[in-house]
């Protein structure tokens, strides 16, 4: 049975080799601090990619209109391509992979109640839209355009907070109040979520409204989508290359004309990133086992030491009645003690760092959103949110520099007491 002398004894031991135990000690601490600190960092490279697409899906698509670069069938270079209202049918129609979809036409005008007037952005959209760019309109601050809307070509409008603030000065509840857009009085049905509260972030209109009061008629200056089932970038290639070869169809260019239509798949950006994420997290893992692991291997290396050091003193112990048992313990617990009291030092702190990182990121306003432009747009990136690790794993890779401990010290431990007390104590 473990008594408090052997903890005593112990003690003793360690005080005697100083140096040495606090090497490895210092092993092990190295170890597990730095296996953190790169999780950590880990993590925030991690964090600050995926904020970067919370305002849009992953798989996200969008199609706008530019100029021919080549003549096709007797027509000229340099000519402007138009999409129109039965292009975004067609989109849907011939293209299973599409799920939402929503055209958009953009145009800046003078958004105005009472006295207080702002010059902003107006897009013209479908009720899908919300969904494919995350434009979340909380309960209590009204809702967003819906199919009504769109049937029966409301003069309705959805706000950002900035417009709320400047037009209405917080003093009135914008929902249910009419605004004036250029010569038009729009209702206020819904003020969306914008955490930058950005000086450019848009308004949201029906897209027939817009097509009926600004003479857009059937033009779409963009097209914006869903799809699924693309989930490699063969597939996405595949599906661009069909797309366009179908809108070169609809509009006479060529389909090797690059210039002609622009398109953009958030999708490919974000296997892209994930990807790169994956790397070096694995890499990051890699490093990190590899410090934990020279840990381990120093604290072998000395429990090695320590029990051909002490041999003769085995063989002693064993001569008085010692049983085996507790030989074996005695050199356990040492070694458990060290990987654990020294193992826990590094954990705390590696967390400790994290944190502290984490906070001064905070004070900083490294962590808050950058100003992105508005909902719904990736505008400026962060590549690095806080760098934290989860206590789960920090516990876990303790755990196993605790049971390498073990095994450290229980091995060699075996094979001295295996020794006759006589061969023992006459160990040089």
């Amino acid at each position: 049975m473990f008594e408090f002398n052997n903890i005593q004894e112990i003690w003793s031991t360690m005080k005697k080799n100083k140096l040495r135990t606090f090497l490895t000690g210092f092993s092990v601490t190295w170890g597990i601090f730095m296996l953190i600190v790169l999780l950590s960092a880990g993590n925030g490279l991690s964090n600050g990619i995926g904020y970067n697409f919370r305002n849009i899906s992953t798989n996200f698509c969008e199609c706008w209109t530019r100029s021919t670069s080549q003549p096709w069938q007797g027509l000229p270079t340099n000519r402007r391509i138009r999409f129109n209202i039965d292009d975004v049918t067609d989109v849907k129609r011939y293209h299973p992979e599409v799920n939402l979809i929503s055209p958009v036409n953009t145009r800046n005008d003078t958004l105005s109640y009472n006295k207080e007037y702002l010059t902003g952005q107006i897009r013209s959209v479908y009720p899908d839209y919300c969904m494919i760019h995350y434009v979340p309109v909380n309960a209590g601050n009204g809702r967003f355009i819906n199919a009504i809307d769109l049937k029966e070509r409301r003069k309705v409008i959805v706000i950002s907070p900035r417009m709320a603030t400047v037009l209405f000065r917080d003093s009135i509840e914008p929902v249910g109040k009419y605004v004036r857009v250029g010569s038009g009085m729009y209702q206020v049905i819904g003020i969306y979520e914008d955490e930058n509260k950005a000086t450019s972030s848009p308004a949201y209109i029906p897209f027939t409204t817009g097509q009926m009061l600004f003479d857009d008629g059937y033009q779409v200056s963009e097209i914006v989508f869903t799809i699924e089932g693309v989930n490699t970038k063969a597939q996405a290639e595949a599906f661009e290359k069909r797309l366009k070869k179908r809108m070169a169809y609809r509009h006479r260019f060529s389909p090797d004309d690059l210039n002609a239509i622009g398109f953009y798949s958030a999708g490919e950006e974000f296997r892209m990133w994930k990807g790169m994420t994956n790397g070096i997290a694995f890499f990051i893992w890699i490093v990190g086992i590899g410090t934990l692991m020279a840990g381990i291997v120093g604290v072998s290396n000395i429990m090695l030491i320590t029990v051909r050091e002490r041999t003769k003193e085995f063989g002693i112990r064993k001569a008085i009645g010692a049983k085996p048992s507790s030989i074996l313990s005695l050199i356990i617990i040492e070694s458990v003690l060290v990987t654990s009291v020294f193992g826990y030092i590094g954990m705390v702190g590696g967390i400790g760092l994290a944190e502290g990182v984490d906070y001064i990121m905070d004070m900083t306003g490294a962590n808050a959103a950058p100003d992105n432009g508005g909902s719904g747009d990736m505008g400026n990136t962060t590549v690095f949110r806080h760098p934290t690790v989860d206590l789960g794993i920090s516990l876990a890779a303790t755990g196993v520099l605790i049971i390498a401990g073990v095994l450290a010290g229980y091995f060699p431990a075996r094979k001295a007491v295996k020794i006759s007390a006589i061969d023992a104590i006459r160990n040089d």
